[in-house]
């Protein structure tokens, strides 16, 4: 750890014998869906957009690749890209909130956006914007977004 900052390398050092490095997905549904998008303002819009590109600066990822498999590899979902002529799209399948209750006209997975985003404008250093399209919540078949370069 730095002196003033933790790093993503440290959230890696898990010291607990009995309950290891895993924790419910329950849990993580909990924090983010009852405490922050029914908790906060606005849905804790404002929160997520800034704590998602927070996180997304601070991976290890070099390479949209390397994003994609980190994704996968932290269980946030199976990413896949999708290129269109001027836009790229990411479908996240078996994303965290699959399995939920349809509550259509609602998108939660603004922080998943927002860790892309800020990876992604660290990786090709320049502005990217990455806005949620399609949610499981909301009734899609998987969740999306759009990237915008």
């Amino acid at each position: 750890m730095s002196a003033e900052q933790f790093t993503f390398d440290d959230m890696k050092m898990v010291e607990r014998a009995k309950l290891g490095n895993k924790v419910p997905l329950e849990l993580f549904r909990t924090i983010r869906l009852i405490g922050m998008y029914q908790g906060l303002p606005l849905g804790g819009r404002g929160t997520t957009v800034t704590i998602g590109r927070k996180i997304g600066e601070n991976l290890p990822v070099h390479t949209l690749d390397d994003l994609l498999a980190l994704f996968e590899e932290l269980r946030i979902g199976i990413p896949k890209v999708i290129h269109g002529e001027h836009t790229m799209k990411i479908v996240i399948e078996d994303c965290f909130c699959s399995g939920l209750p349809v509550l259509e006209g609602k998108f939660v997975c603004d922080l998943e956006g927002a860790i892309m985003e800020g990876a992604l404008n660290k990786i090709m250093d320049k502005r990217v914007s990455v806005r949620e399209i399609k949610c499981n919540v909301n009734g899609d078949e998987h969740c999306e977004y759009e990237v915008r370069l």
